[in-house]
């Protein structure tokens, strides 16, 4: 009884690790993050901060327009842009370590909203 409990216990960590790992691999949000509303949706004079927020944190790799350099890609594609507000939020938060990309995680979470939010307007 206890090797088929461990069997299966081994199995649902191979799964969810399969899973983290493919998700990594991609860098794709979790369906919980990315489904997230972005609680500034109906305050666009709040993508001011995150112009702000932009050109303190985020220029120097993705270009002051947005349009990318060597060290971070254009934000301003179609790509990145059809990601949903909760996708961009937690790639912000989360980062990337296999690409360089930050998380920026300590920013209070209405700055990380501010920061997609002028993102959409950039």
């Amino acid at each position: 009884m206890k090797l088929v409990v461990a069997l299966v216990v081994s199995a649902c960590f191979d799964v969810t690790l399969a899973a983290q790992l493919h998700r990594a691999r991609r860098w794709t949000a979790p369906a919980a993050s990315a489904s997230r509303q972005n609680p500034l949706i109906n305050r666009p004079e709040a993508a001011a901060g995150g112009k702000k927020l932009f050109h303190q944190r985020c220029s120097v790799c993705h270009g002051e327009d947005g349009t990318g350099t060597h060290r971070g890609p254009n934000l301003t594609t179609r790509r990145v842009l059809q990601q949903s507000d909760g996708e961009l939020f937690w790639k912000i938060s989360s980062g990337n370590t296999r690409s360089g990309m930050p998380s920026f995680s300590f920013l209070p979470e209405l700055q990380r909203w501010q920061l997609v939010l002028y993102l959409r307007t950039a």
